[in-house]
């Protein structure tokens, strides 16, 4: 999937339309992704999320969206408390990739 098809994805499913914004919120979740799916870099982070890339754009999605009300798992009305499925990627989305591992020794 390019570039261009990613950035439309997440346009779609977000309310973000700057494309500077939405590249650089792709860019921190294939970073996210590939560190916890390739700990040992077996392979580029290019290679790794081209097979992934799915994943990569909920995952951006999810990142724009927290930013506002989105992926609450409790909300507070008057006293204004939010929290999130977690604090970094939630397990859901991490669920979808299977980490590659080496045998050591």
């Amino acid at each position: 999937m390019d570039t261009n098809t990613m950035v439309a994805m997440v346009q779609a499913m977000t309310d973000e339309t700057n494309v500077n914004t939405i590249s650089a919120f792709l860019s921190f979740a294939g970073k996210k992704l590939y560190s916890y799916g390739d700990p040992y870099k077996i392979t580029t982070e290019e290679a790794y999320l081209a097979t992934i890339p799915d994943v990569v754009v909920d995952a951006a999605a999810y990142m724009i969206n927290k930013r506002g009300w989105d992926y609450q798992v409790t909300y507070t009305e008057n006293g204004v408390r939010r929290e999130y499925e977690s604090g970094d990627l939630p397990v859901s989305i991490l669920n979808r990739i299977t980490p590659i591992g080496k045998v050591m020794g």
